[in-house]
């Protein structure tokens, strides 16, 4: 095996992903405490011990069900030379960078359509009726979710050509941006709006978590904002103090205990209109201000 087999079909060394995210986590919890975006709605202690018993869940369900299926499937791309990326042989450093786009644009149509098909939106929601909005709220994600996913991570593996390093980074990249892009950070504006140019900041997202529809239909890109530059979906001119977080039909935080949220997806859909923003000038505490 040569070098560039043994680099593509290698992993990030666990100590390093290990602790890019405990130190992403910490960074990000103390920054909230110091720099709060938005004033919060309900207990944080409370919120938080219910967002980690589902993000708990959430990890075993990737573990028992992705993993042992999009692992494999990874290696036997490497080393069979399946997919779009192996079509022609690329320099290492390029295959992984078109990796991680590509990659991350798929992931925008998966996040798409968690929201515009019924099904898979009954899952969906269990992340988006939080009613506040920070790093917990990123690993919020209802198990069958994530066991729904599979498949289409599969597919995003197989159909691309994506080699185990470059599937390793790009998950370490994703769960470090959205655990920074849903973060409560008060960033400087003037430093946000241009990073926001490039990837996914917290008053962005905040904006795709706001009970308003049309506002919760924009800003779908996880990493690099291009995808939503790309299709007409980013949505930049809304002041974050104007944002109601959650779902308009879920507002009452006594009906998101733990177990409520967990069986959102097996109960009777709420069809209560959502609230409407009529058109907004630029103001000039937005992000396109």
């Amino acid at each position: 095996m040569g070098s560039r087999s043994r680099t593509l079909s290698g992993e990030l060394p666990s100590w390093l992903s290990k602790l890019l995210i405990v130190g992403t986590i910490t960074a990000v919890a103390l920054a909230e405490l110091r720099r709060p975006l938005r004033v919060p709605r309900q207990s944080k202690l409370n919120r938080d011990r219910r967002n980690l018993v589902v993000a708990l869940l959430a990890a075993g369900t990737v573990a028992l069900a992705e993993r042992p299926v999009v692992g494999p499937l990874a290696r036997r791309v490497q080393r069979h030379n399946l997919g779009l990326l192996k079509l022609v042989r690329l320099p290492v450093t390029l295959e992984v960078l078109l990796a991680v786009l590509l990659l991350d644009y798929t992931l925008y149509i998966w996040h798409y359509l968690t929201h515009k098909v019924p099904f898979l939106w009954r899952f969906h929601l269990a992340h988006h009726v939080d009613l506040d909005l920070d790093a917990s709220t990123a690993l919020r994600f209802h198990p069958g979710e994530l066991l729904l996913s599979v498949p289409w991570r599969a597919a995003q593996v197989r159909l691309l050509g994506i080699a185990p390093f470059s599937l390793a980074l790009w998950q370490t990249l994703t769960l470090l941006e959205i655990l920074f892009h849903h973060s409560n950070l008060r960033l400087p504006l003037g430093l946000e709006r241009r990073l926001c140019r490039i990837i996914v900041t917290p008053r962005m997202h905040g904006i795709h978590h706001s009970i308003v529809r049309r506002e919760t239909e924009s800003n779908w890109s996880t990493i690099l904002s291009w995808p939503d530059y790309l299709h007409g979906t980013l949505r930049l001119n809304v002041p974050q103090q104007a944002v109601t977080i959650g779902v308009a039909s879920y507002q009452n935080a006594a009906e998101l205990t733990l177990g409520k949220i967990l069986l959102l997806p097996f109960q009777k859909m709420r069809s209560t209109r959502a609230p409407l923003r009529g058109p907004l000038a630029i103001p000039r505490n937005t992000l396109a201000g």
